[in-house]
């Protein structure tokens, strides 16, 4: 009897279903060392990795994996999308519930069958799509259930990456290396910031076959002259003219494996965003050249904070240094690069370092890298140099 995903087209894992096994051994893992008897996960970026499934029809309602060792994980989903999640996931045993109100009761059901009731267990309460009213609700059906917080707990051991995803990564950074040399090459003057979202997607749509598998564009933020001041800004029609900074953040991703980039180009002249580029780029020299196994995240992000006191512009940096990427790479609870933060880096991991500068006039301007943790150091991704592009 067929499948599912063996009878619709274009569905199933990307990976084989052992890579899974292997993810889920590792988190169980993880949980009996923390002491805990179980742990549900919600965040959508962390379904993906332990199932395959992205967790997009949790807009509803969560849609939680329970994890307790000695057996097979259990989702509990929305009947509506259940065929889907089937489809797209390597999860045997499917629970469903039909409205929003039954979620709770149902997800409580199965905790009890687990013999949970009155355990530890680890809910994903710093990350994204679980709210508050989600756990309470639980817990008035299970009033001696203890709840822990496990938000870090899958992120950690998704931080180290294997071989395949590796390969992911770096398949998904020449994408966004061809995006971002088709931003280069495409700067001139009356070009809009949303033609050349277009322009960029179509080059990355153009190769994908050279690729294979699952290639994904995220929004880009691509900002032109005055609009660069404003951070996350969404493309428009504003055009770019003469004299004038762009402002480039991308990623594109396979698998959900995501490779973000940060590059910056002035068309013609523009003193003020030149030389903070300048600026920009030897920080980001720095930050390389610190990333290496048993360092903490505070200690590179110090690093880059050094070369800005230096400088004498240490005002012009008003965010965190980097933080890690893979699958969701803006998934609450991933290592972050900042002040405090004494999370070890090790071989495996990948980082986003946007490097983002903010000038007195409030133009933000940018020499990001994507690096891979090695046992060597830090190996940047991009074949693109972290220099200011003058078209």
């Amino acid at each position: 009897m067929a499948t599912i995903s063996q009878a619709i087209p274009l569905t199933g894992v990307p990976f084989r279903r052992s890579e899974y096994e292997r993810r889920q051994l590792r988190v169980l893992e993880a949980v009996a060392s923390t002491k805990l008897d179980a742990l549900v996960v919600t965040a959508h970026g962390h379904l993906r990795y332990l199932s395959g499934y992205d967790g997009s029809g949790g807009y509803f309602a969560p849609f939680p994996l329970i994890l307790v060792p000695g057996r097979p994980p259990i989702f509990v989903v929305r009947e509506y999308d259940e065929h889907a999640v089937r489809a797209y996931c390597c999860i045997d045993e499917i629970v469903t519930y039909t409205q929003q109100p039954d979620f709770e009761t149902v997800c409580a059901d199965v905790l009890r069958r687990l013999g949970l009731q009155s355990k530890r267990v680890g809910f994903e309460l710093g990350c994204w799509n679980l709210a508050p009213a989600d756990v309470s609700a639980i817990q008035a059906q299970l009033p001696d259930l203890k709840v822990s917080d496990a938000s870090r707990l899958v992120a950690s051991v998704a931080a180290v990456k294997s071989e395949i995803e590796l390969e992911c990564m770096r398949n998904a950074m020449r994408m966004t290396d061809l995006a971002v040399r088709t931003f280069q090459s495409s700067l001139r003057p009356g070009v809009t910031e949303l033609e050349m979202v277009e322009k960029m997607a179509a080059a990355v749509q153009a190769d994908v076959s050279n690729i294979g598998g699952e290639i994904g564009l995220s929004p880009a933020t691509i900002l032109f002259g005055e609009r660069t001041k404003l951070p996350h800004g969404p493309a428009t029609h504003h055009a770019i003219g003469n004299n004038e900074p762009a402002f480039l953040e991308i990623g594109a991703s396979k698998h959900g494996y995501a490779a973000g980039m940060v590059r910056c180009a002035v068309l013609g002249r523009h003193p003020e965003t030149e030389s903070l580029h300048a600026l920009a780029e030897e920080v980001i020299e720095t930050l390389v050249a610190a990333i290496r196994p048993g360092t903490t995240a505070a200690a590179v992000d110090a690093a880059g904070r050094e070369v800005l006191k230096r400088s004498g512009r240490k005002d012009v940096f008003r965010q965190r240094t980097g933080y890690l990427t893979g699958i969701h790479w803006t998934e609450r609870g991933n290592l972050s690069l900042e002040p405090g933060v004494e999370d070890v880096l090790q071989p495996g991991m990948t980082l986003h370092m946007p490097n983002i500068l903010r000038s007195e006039n409030g133009y933000l301007i940018g020499a990001g890298a994507q690096v891979l943790v090695t046992e060597r150091g830090g190996e940047v991704l991009s074949s693109i140099p972290s220099t200011l592009h003058l078209a």
